[in-house]
């Protein structure tokens, strides 16, 4: 009898967990948010918080790819800057208090459809979607909405499911847009006037400290899949 091939063995890792001292890092930075605190601790920064986004970013694609799933981006670019963009803000604070990374189909951080990876004490998640979409793509995805509500709200109720449910959209319009009326009175009204179309799950402040946060992450990328085959059907031009 022949043997049966052997699996391949699972690709290294670089991610064991952020360290608990991550979290406290991101606690301190928030009571102390001034140059003169954060310069001389840049490189307990990079070591704590920034470096270990690299490492599980870079675990993803690699994951990723072992499932054919389609994700792309470099490691180092798929981590967002701490400086805050000051310059049109009120809140003149120079530093975000949080670690966030995105990868897409395309590598882009910010392209349509993309998995986001938040970390904050005690806020930390991950979003699936449509984050800030121009205003072309964001009226296409409102009026494929409109034109085919079924399986737009079938698609909901997958998410609903899978633990991956459209999250409130805090920057919604208060009116519906214009050209946008025949949703008035349909089911798909409150999501017609939504700016961003995102997926979200909850993550504890322990899991993001288990080495075993790629297989969540990952497994919460796929529950939201049919969101992203939704929106980016209309990214594609397709009708389906």
């Amino acid at each position: 009898m022949a043997a049966r091939p052997r699996p391949a063995p699972a690709p290294p890792r670089n991610f064991d967990g952020f360290p608990p001292e991550a979290l406290q890092f991101l606690r301190d930075l928030a009571a102390n948010n001034d140059p003169a605190w954060f310069k001389p601790r840049r490189e307990e920064y990079e070591a704590l918080v920034r470096g270990p986004m690299v490492a599980l970013a870079a675990d993803l694609l690699t994951m990723a790819a072992a499932r054919k799933l389609p994700l792309s981006g470099d490691p180092p670019k798929a981590v967002f800057r701490i400086h805050r963009d000051v310059r049109f803000a009120k809140d003149k604070r120079p530093y975000k208090t949080h670690c966030g990374a995105s990868l897409s189909r395309t590598g882009e951080r910010l392209a349509p459809g993309l998995f986001y990876i938040h970390l904050e004490p005690g806020a930390c998640f991950a979003g699936v979607g449509f984050w800030h979409p121009e205003p072309a793509l964001l009226d296409h995805l409102r009026q494929r909405m409109i034109a085919a509500p079924a399986p737009f709200l079938k698609m909901l109720r997958t998410l609903d499911a899978r633990g991956m449910p459209i999250a409130p959209d805090e920057d919604a319009a208060k009116r519906l847009p214009r050209g946008c009326e025949a949703a008035r009175g349909s089911p798909v009204e409150p999501f017609v006037m939504y700016r961003n179309l995102l997926a979200r799950h909850a993550l504890t402040d322990r899991q993001m400290l288990d080495a075993a946060l790629p297989d969540l992450l990952l497994d919460r990328f796929v529950a939201a899949r049919p969101l992203l085959d939704f929106g980016w059907a209309v990214v594609d031009g397709r009708s389906g």
